[in-house]
This record gives C-alpha cells, structure tokens and sequence, in this order.
C-alpha cells in the first residue's frame, strides 16, 4: 500500500466499522477497530487512536557496528538489563495464538508487561486486553530489533524471540561486548563488513555507513567463516567453479536423478589440468569419480553467482557475489549458502567499491555486465573486509539489537532459535 497514509486507512475503517454498527450489534462484533474503540480500559490515548512512539527507526543509524560509541551503547544496555533481571525480569508471553491489531485476548496483557519492561512500549499506554495500535507500535519496534519483518503480527519468531530470559541477554550483551572491543583499532577510512548472524552487509567510510545490504550467508552444516581481508576484484559475468563439497554433497546426487542437469545449467566438466572438455557421458556417475573433475558454469543469467563475483584472499576459497535466487533476501532467515555471501542490490557496492578505478562509473559498470563477457577488474584501492559474528550490539541509546545465535557459537542454547517450532 505504498503513497496511502495509514492514518486515513485506519480512519476509514473506523469510519466504516461505525457505518456497520447502524445495522446492528452483530456487525459491530465484527469488527475490530470498534472493539478497540470501546474497550474500557484503552489507557490515556482516548483521542490518539493511531498514536506512534517518536522513538527513532531501530534500524536507522548511521553509526557502523564496528564504533567507538558501539561498545558506550552496549555498556549502558548492560546495565539497563542487570537491572531488569534484578527486578525479576519479564512475564512470559504465552505463546498460544496468532495476534494483530484489533485482536481481544488475555495474553495482551502479559505482552503489555513485556514491552513496557523491555521499554517498547510508553508505561502509559494502559492494561486493555486489546491489541490496540500502542501495543501494534511497539511490537514493530521489538521486531525491528530483533531483526524480523516489522509487521505488527505477533507470530512464530517474535514469541520465541521475546520470551528468552533477560539474564540470558544480559550474557549475550556481555559476549558480545568483547567481541566489540576486539575490533575497536583502526578499520580503514573505507572497509566493508559482514555481520554474519544478522546476515547483513554495511560499506563504511568515514565512520558513518553509505550503504547497507541484506546478505545470504551460509548454512549451519556449511558455515562462513570469520575472517579479514581486502577486496582487490570484481569479476563481471564470472564463470562459477563449484567446490569439490558442492560437487560430492549436491552435483553428482542431482545428475544421478537428472542425467540432463548439467546441460540445463550450462555447467561444463573440465580435465583442471589439460583444460579438456570430458563428456558426462565419459564418467561413471554410481562412483564419486566426477570429483576429480572441475565443474564450471557458463556466464549468464542462471549462473550461481549472476552478474558479479567479489574477490578478496583468504585461505577457506570463499567470496561475495550475485545471485539468481533474489526472492532469499526476503526470508526471514537467510543462511542458506554454502559458505559464500550473496549480496542483495550488488552493483551498488561494487559502484562503490570501484569508485576509485578509472573508466568504472556505474554506468560503465551497467554496460560491461550487459554485455555477458567475462571481465575481470582489479580495485584500484583494495578495500579492507570484515566478516564477523555479533548477535547484540546498539548503535542508538536505548534501542539495542539482538540477533539468533545461528551458528550457536554464544554458546547458549535459548539463542539459537532458528531450530524452535513454536506458533
């Protein structure tokens, strides 16, 4: 519904849920905005029905993870927390229903608690049992912390999510807090960084971050690995080869059931050292004989890694690129890589990252991948690369981010909650 005001949407349906109750008592059951309306103990918003907190967007600082005021923000945090878990804590929200706006349910009230404790929501927005648009608000900005889509619905993964114990993200924040310092020297006037967790990507220069990318990182059983580097190439319409894993564990199974895969995928077998094209026909496919070969695709459209291949050296052969596969980025969890990291809206990174090397405008850069020619360019600055592992940090007072612990390396269980199964 994006260019149509939400007030006058809500206004309308109000307008609408009013027209309704002329009919009759059954219609005004109906509906949702009236039962808001009328609930009895609505607390002081009486005339500001679509009322909004004036905190800012959780996710709108400018100030990298990687700061010098970041581990200021996570000490005050730390003491916000220890204080909450000294006062007992917060309710636990029962996790027994779906709830969205206009939605009547005694579970409101323990959500109200919660959210009020963790400072999501104003102590003033009162004890109704209905999921009025305070209570809305505040559940966008618990979910816009935790990394889940800001849709107000409380689900499957804003349950889990707030109801781990705050003795439990105390310790995460403290964890957390080391890993901070640990990167507190000198990163570079420009760097880029990939918090792997969150599955995010932020192009830093002069402390303030300019560009800020969703990523796919790699599974659990196929993790990316910590590491700092630079960036000294993008390569354009990039042949794909496959790692021997990718060969044993997905390639030799799928032409097994499909002896036309290769083909299909522009996928080429290459004796690596003669460079001579072998036949899938040539290769017993009942043996793992095939990973002696070097499987490379073609450039194109459904090549593994796109338009764009980023390159930087480190010793676990893993790199930054395109991909085919755009409807990832708007999982909630987005490990599903064998160790590489796909970036979302890649051409504006590398513009970014090329804006030193002559000839490489974006336009330049448009027009090369247009082309469907394997190009490789080198950075004129090399720009230094950081892959890391924080799960809670804050970049703002008071709004403090935290995130699953998917590879379980916090080393607490209630963490990792990709694995839960609740509503």
């Amino acid at each position: 519904m994006a260019g149509i005001d939400r007030r006058h949407v809500l206004g309308g349906l109000a307008g609408l849920g009013l027209a309704a109750a002329a009919t009759g008592a059954s219609a005004q059951k109906r509906n949702p905005i009236e039962a808001i309306l009328q609930s009895p103990r609505r607390g002081l918003w009486s005339d500001e029905f679509d009322a909004r907190r004036g905190d800012s967007d959780p996710g709108a600082s400018s100030i990298p993870i990687f700061s010098t005021q970041t581990p200021v923000f996570i000490e005050q945090a730390i003491a916000q927390y220890n204080q909450i878990a000294l006062n007992g804590g917060w309710p636990v929200v029962p996790a027994n229903e779906k709830l969205k706006l206009g939605d009547v349910s005694r579970t409101v009230y323990a959500l109200r608690k919660r959210l009020i404790i963790s400072g999501d929501l104003a102590p003033t927005a009162g004890e109704s049992l209905t999921y009025d648009s305070w209570v809305e608000a505040a559940v966008r900005r618990f979910q816009a912390r935790h990394g889940l889509p800001a849709d107000g619905v409380l689900g499957k993964y804003s349950f889990a999510a707030m109801n781990v114990p705050p003795s439990i993200r105390l310790g995460q924040l403290e964890t957390n807090l080391v890993r901070l310092r640990s990167m507190s020297g000198y990163l570079g006037d420009r760097f880029v960084t990939v918090n792997i967790p969150a599955a995010q990507i932020e192009a830093v220069e002069n402390d303030v971050i300019v560009l800020r990318h969703q990523a796919v990182v790699g599974k659990i059983d196929r993790q990316t690995p910590i590491l700092n580097s630079k960036i000294h190439e993008i390569i354009f319409n990039p042949y794909w080869t496959s790692p021997k894993s990718i060969i044993q564990k997905d390639i030799i199974p799928l032409v097994r059931k499909d002896p036309d895969y290769l083909k299909n995928n522009g996928i080429r077998i290459l004796n690596e050292a003669t460079g001579e094209e072998i036949a899938p026909e040539a290769i017993d496919w009942s043996t793992e004989d095939a990973a002696n070969y070097m499987f490379r695709q073609d450039p194109g459209k459904i090549n593994a890694m796109a338009t764009t291949k980023i390159n930087f050296e480190n010793p676990h052969a893993v790199y930054m690129h395109d991909t085919p596969q755009q409807s990832l980025f708007g999982q909630i969890d987005r490990f599903f890589s064998s160790g590489c990291v796909r970036v979302q809206n890649v051409r504006d990174l590398v513009a970014w990252l090329l804006r030193d090397t002559p000839g490489l405008a974006r336009a330049d850069i448009d027009r090369i991948i247009a082309s469907g020619v394997n190009t490789p360019v080198l950075v004129a600055n090399p720009v230094p690369l950081y892959f890391t592992y924080i799960t809670a940090w804050s970049t703002q007072p008071g709004v403090i981010q935290f995130r699953d612990d998917i590879y379980q390396r916090d080393g607490v269980e209630e963490l990792a909650l990709g694995t839960q199964t609740t509503l």
